[in-house]
């Protein structure tokens, strides 16, 4: 489950590298894609170092793609945001959710072992 919580967040952080190429610069609006571009590119730097088994990178990592699932929700609100774009936003929060408990799931067995 860890790996394949650390795939998905990966593949969303890429989804943020990619929002600039995206987006047409109203949905979302171009500073929130490049703020999701620079969250992406560090959350690929700390999926790479936990993949390695560098535990110290998971919290800094979990509260990244946090962060970009939070920049999501505005488009469940505005009136003028494509249905496709709000779509991807539940999406994207939807697979957050699941990465991040797919990620902590083996450190709550392992602790619960000791």
């Amino acid at each position: 489950m860890y790996r394949f919580g650390l795939v998905l967040l990966g593949l969303l952080a890429l989804m943020d590298v990619a929002t600039p190429l995206l987006t047409d610069g109203d949905h979302p609006p171009m500073s929130i894609a490049i703020g999701s571009a620079v969250v992406g590119l560090i959350s690929l730097v700390l999926v790479g170092f936990a993949w390695r088994g560098k535990r110290w990178a998971l919290a800094p990592l979990i509260t990244l793609r946090l962060a970009s699932a939070l920049l999501a929700v505005p488009a469940f609100f505005a009136s003028d945001v494509p249905a496709a774009a709000v779509a991807a936003a539940g999406f994207g929060v939807g697979a957050t959710v699941v990465g991040v408990i797919a990620v902590l799931l083996p450190s709550r067995e392992l602790a619960g072992a000791r």
